[in-house]
């Protein structure tokens, strides 16, 4: 668990995520990138904002380090569509105070607001969008965690954001919420251009674990606050997905569904699966389908102790 202080510094993130929540909670479009990372928050169907163990909480939730094992590492591949040859990779690592991540993500997958009035239909071939990020995070009393994750991105341009994340626990239970791209940085310019708009999602978890760790079962609940004009039409998710651990945690099966609640009201189903090879160390798998483009799959391995 990070070290708790009471100084004004370290309630700068938590303020500045409840002032802003209101604002981006109004806004009609808002880009999110979510949709493509972590193998196991996939095969969760997303359903990840509040479980966040593992190092892709530098993606998923800046907070959730301190809930997670005292050493996490992965490298991940995953096709987000079989249709298509967009790829995303990525190499993350964490301990409770400190996380360090690398993504490489197709723009095509990436939910994104155009600054022109190009048709997104036409926006399937964009490149790709480069992710460094430096998470830390504070602890404020037993039960509340504040995280951040700065990030600097590149595409045909190159930015520095920041997202902002929450994570309260009592028991088994946890809740979680992150405030995404901040600065809304934007790329490129004419018909290529895009912008990442903030995006703000909550999210809620029951594990058998104790005092804020996940257990060898868990169920959690997400729900985006903000709607998302994407290549797919307007989106806003919301996600329901489960994990259980067998032998010694030598082994997981995990699934879930999503659900679009606006626009075409699409549903995907999304299933994973976790394999030891060795004492902490895992192999990482997960698959998705559904209506339009969610048919995608992800690799993983994983080091965690």
């Amino acid at each position: 668990m990070f070290k708790a202080s009471r100084s004004r510094v370290s309630v700068l993130p938590f303020v500045s995520f409840v002032a802003l929540v209101p604002f981006v909670c109004a806004s009609e479009a808002s880009a999110q990138t979510t949709d493509v990372i972590g193998v196991r928050a996939q095969g969760m169907a997303g359903a990840f904002t509040a479980v966040a163990d593992d190092a892709t909480a530098t993606w998923w939730n800046p907070a959730g380090l301190a809930g997670g094992s005292f050493f996490s590492g992965l490298i991940e591949y995953g096709r987000p569509d079989r249709a298509s040859d967009a790829t995303m990779k990525g190499v993350a690592f964490a301990y409770p105070a400190l996380g360090l991540s690398y993504y490489r993500l197709p723009v095509s997958q990436i939910r994104v607001v155009s600054s022109t009035a190009a048709d997104p239909a036409s926006r399937e071939d964009q490149g790709v969008l480069s992710f460094y990020g430096a998470t830390v995070g504070q602890s404020l009393g037993e039960h509340l965690v504040v995280g951040s994750t700065i990030k600097l991105l590149h595409a045909a341009d190159t930015h520095t954001d920041i997202d902002i994340g929450v994570m309260v626990s009592f028991g088994p239970a946890r809740v979680g919420a992150t405030l995404r791209n901040v600065s809304e940085p934007s790329f490129g310019s004419g018909a290529s251009a895009f912008t990442l708009e903030r995006h703000a999602r909550a999210g809620f978890a029951l594990t058998s674990g104790k005092r804020g760790v996940i257990g060898s079962a868990t169920l959690g609940v997400d729900a985006d606050l903000t709607r998302s004009q994407t290549i797919r039409g307007d989106e806003r998710v919301i996600a329901v997905g489960g994990e259980a651990w067998a032998g010694q945690r030598s082994f997981a099966i995990r699934g879930g569904v999503s659900k679009n609640t606006v626009g075409a009201s699409e549903t995907w189903l999304t299933g994973g699966v976790s394999a030891a090879v060795r004492r902490a160390t895992f192999v990482d798998a997960y698959a998705s389908t559904g209506e339009n483009v969610r048919h995608g799959w992800g690799l993983a391995l994983r080091v965690t102790f």
